[in-house]
Formats: structure tokens, C-alpha cells, sequence
């Protein structure tokens, strides 16, 4: 499943700012194909919340491809599709139990494939994103998920103080979910993602709430939690010449009832909350 700080931190490397799953309508009317990706580390990788490692370190390499494929001056100002993989090893892997019952000691925890339209409405965005999030070790049932997304730019209106608010919903369509739970689930998340971008430096502010409009965190358990959890990060991006960079932050992910009895893994002490710390490198051409 993919990673919620890594959105973070790839935006970040890109300018200030969530990862969109589009490109911006200016970077459309560029002719050229613009690649991203990078390598970032972290100490937890949670899914939408949901805990995927009990310790040591998950890596996070990552390459994405923008096309702009339309630019114009109407009421439709760009249409961009993208595409790209995102995948995560986890070091702790070491003679496990896969799905097959198998004894393994794969680190390849997730590798997914993700394609992207966007259309750009100038301060508004809207993106359509099919994603197969795939297991090579074989750990879990494979998922696949459309999400539509809605952003807006309010920086013309509030300058420095724009907050850039987004909706998205995801659709789980196949027979895995994320949360290995026995219905498919409907995932909305509402955030906003401030930031302040200097010739050195550039941070950014992202907080997100996620939510469960049907059966997305119920773990088999029968009963839905409809609070997911709750985000707020904090990300910094210095760059090192015109097309690298390196970047880190932290995020604190607050979990509603079912995800925190889930993701104790059995353990004990309070999982109401996780804190997570993400460092990186990453390129833009």
C-alpha cells in the first residue's frame, strides 16, 4: 500500500506541498516530460494510518513520469497523465511466513504501479488514479484502488498564507483491501498542506484527516471505525544543485479505535498515536 509521508516528502522535493496526483497546470504547458523520484527511509511506514512494519527501517525508492499531453486558454487549462511505481523494502524481513505459508526472508514488502490524469481548471485541479499496490514478497493479497482527487490553489487569494485545501476518495475494486478486512472500502481524505518556499530552503505544513466512508477500517472485525486517523507533518526540502535535493521532517499520526487496536500488533503500551521521521534524497528533470 502507498505510503502517506512519502506524498509528503516527494511534493516537497517538487516545490512545497503534498504530492498531487497530477502535475500543476503550469508545469502542463512545459513541453517537456518532467521525471521525478528519489529514495527517502523511514521508521514506520503507515499506510493511510495503517501500520505495515513493527521496526527497524523501511526504504522508499520512487520514480514518477509527468506528460503533458494539452494546454490551452480556455476553461480547460492543461491534461497531464502521469505515471509511475513506488515500492518499499523493509529491513526486518528475515524468515517470515508469506501468504502461501511459505518461510521467507524477502524485503520487497510492496511494489506499486500508478497511472494518472489530471485536468487543470487554473486554481482548480482534478485527477483520476487507478493504482495496483502489489506485494513481491507475497505478504498480502494484492489491491487495486480509483481515487479521484480535487485541489485548490488559493495562493493568488492569500498569498503566503494559502493553505492549497484537497478532497479525495478512493474506491477499493478488487478482492484485497488494504485493511485485509472482508468488504471493499471507500476512503475520503480532506486536507491542506501550507508551506513557505525560499531560495534555500523550503517547508512545508501538511495536515490530513482520513476517513472510512464504507468498511475501510473495519479489519474483519465486522464493525467500521469511520475516524481513521489524523496527521499533521512537517517537511523540509533543501536542494542541492538545480535537480537534486535532499529533504526529512516528521509526522504525528493520531488513530481512531479500530486502527489503534490493529496496529498494537499485539503490543503492549498506547498506540493512540505514532510518531514517524523521514529522511531522503531526491531529483527533478
Amino acid at each position: 500500500m502507498r505510503r502517506a509521508i512519502c506524498n509528503l516528502i516527494m511534493s516537497a522535493a517538487l516545490c512545497a506541498g503534498i504530492l498531487g496526483v497530477f502535475a500543476a497546470p503550469a508545469a502542463a504547458q512545459d513541453p517537456r516530460v518532467a521525471v521525478t523520484g528519489g529514495v527517502d527511509i523511514s521508521n514506520r511506514y503507515n499506510f493511510r494510518g495503517i501500520r505495515q512494519n513493527s521496526g527497524e527501517a523501511s526504504i522508499w525508492p520512487f520514480i514518477d513520469a509527468g506528460i503533458p499531453v494539452f494546454s490551452g486558454d480556455g476553461g480547460l487549462k492543461s491534461v497531464t497523465i502521469n505515471v509511475g511505481t513506488w515500492n518499499a523494502f523493509h529491513t526486518e524481513l528475515s524468515d517470515v511466513f508469506n501468504r502461501d505459508g511459505e518461510l521467507t526472508s524477502n524485503k520487497w514488502y510492496e511494489s506499486d504501479l500508478y497511472g494518472t490524469v489530471g485536468f487543470g481548471f487554473g486554481t482548480t485541479s482534478l485527477g483520476f488514479t487507478y493504482t495496483s499496490y502489489m506485494s513481491p514478497g507475497n505478504y498480502w493479497h494484492n489491491v487495486q484502488e480509483f481515487m479521484v482527487k480535487l485541489s485548490f490553489d488559493d495562493s493568488a487569494a492569500l498569498g503566503k498564507g494559502a493553505l492549497k485545501p484537497y478532497a479525495l476518495v478512493a474506491f477499493e475494486l478488487g478482492d484485497g483491501q488494504a485493511d485485509g478486512g472482508d468488504n471493499k472500502g471507500t476512503y475520503v481524505e480532506l486536507g491542506v498542506a501550507p508551506g513557505y518556499a525560499g531560495s534555500k530552503a523550503s517547508v512545508a505544513f501538511p495536515i490530513k484527516i482520513g476517513l472510512s466512508a464504507k468498511d475501510y477500517y473495519e479489519f474483519g472485525s465486522g464493525t467500521d471505525s469511520k475516524f481513521g486517523y489524523f496527521s499533521v507533518a512537517a517537511i523540509a526540502t533543501v536542494p542541492i544543485n538545480s535537480h537534486w535535493n535532499v529533504h526529512g521532517g516528521g509526522e504525528l499520526q493520531v488513530f481512531g479505535d479500530n486502527l489503534r487496536s490493529y496496529n498494537g500488533f499485539g503490543d503492549s503500551g498506547d498506540r493512540r498515536y505514532a510518531p514517524i521521521g523521514t529522511i531522503g534524497i531526491g531529483f527533478s528533470y
